[in-house]
């Protein structure tokens, strides 16, 4: 019997890879992960080869669980460095080492409710799972997405199949209205009348994001996109200041205590550093975090 959320590792070979606009999706054969998947986990990969300097892994939102060939995990990606560069260039029957579910996932609503997803660049990737676990609860999923331009709008036309209602938004007017997902948030919470928000993407997207909801008074859960070097918490490169149930702030690891987290929670004006209040920080004021 598998534990949900039990991390594995396994070797997995690449099924399929697809370019989606500027982006580039894998597709991995990968049973013991996706077996044990809850929206908003994420696996990390070793990239580069078995004689690769790059020895810290690369860590992706899961987009996609399908039971095919045993179960098999889809994987969204922007290529930012020499590790995703040689991910891209994976091709099918190459393997992969992966370390996963890892992370905490989305919370589901109890009883339907009416649920706003918010995705901004490739972070809508994750969203779909999400959606697809609150619909069979009941719920209504309405979608935001958008980013800087057309093309790295991820999962448009999905969300118009899946969603309610789509809105989609970009910086320069290519597709949908002009605009970010902070912007065009606000009518849409009036519109469905949402009972919570679910988001992922930037820090600067996810801040917006929460503000917003906090001015509906409405719960917001948030996927932060925190660099993460290890993925299980040894590290500690991906620390972010949360406040907890007692008020008082903690440096808590993305990969670990989140990367999910409720957005009203995150001191977002205070990510990269360790304010002055947090618990065990030094005196003086808030200092980076190198």
């Amino acid at each position: 019997m598998t534990t949900a959320g039990t991390p594995v590792q396994v070797t997995g070979t690449v099924l399929t890879t697809r370019r989606v606009d500027a982006y580039h999706a894998l597709t991995v054969v990968a049973p013991g992960i996706a077996e044990r998947h809850r929206p908003g986990h994420f696996v990390s990969v070793a990239v580069g080869g078995a004689s690769t300097s790059m020895v810290t892994r690369r860590a992706f939102s899961i987009h996609d669980v399908k039971p095919d060939y045993g179960g098999t995990v889809e994987i969204v990606f922007t290529v930012s460095g020499p590790g995703t560069a040689w991910l891209a260039e994976r091709r099918a029957r190459d393997t992969l080492d992966l370390v996963g579910p890892l992370g905490r996932p989305f919370p589901l609503p109890r009883d339907p409710a009416t649920c706003v997803l918010v995705g901004a660049e490739y972070g809508s990737a994750v969203l779909f799972p999400v959606a697809d676990a609150l619909m069979e609860r009941g719920c209504r999923v309405d979608f935001v997405l958008g980013a800087a331009s057309a093309d790295r709008v991820f999962g448009a036309m999905r969300a118009r199949r899946t969603g309610q209602t789509t809105t989609l938004t970009t910086l320069d007017g290519s597709l949908g209205v002009r605009g970010t997902v902070g912007d065009a948030l606000p009518s849409v919470i009036t519109d469905t009348h949402a009972d919570v928000v679910y988001a992922c993407g930037p820090m600067d997207a996810l801040r917006s994001v929460t503000a917003v909801a906090m001015e509906f008074d409405i719960p917001v859960q948030v996927a932060v996109e925190e660099s993460m070097a290890c993925g299980i918490g040894v590290c500690m490169t991906c620390v972010l200041p949360v406040i907890g149930d007692d008020g008082v702030t903690r440096m808590l690891r993305a990969c670990t205590d989140g990367p999910v987290f409720r957005g009203e929670r995150v001191r977002f004006e205070d990510v990269g550093t360790i304010p002055f209040d947090a618990l065990g920080a030094p005196g003086g004021g808030a200092r980076h975090v190198s």
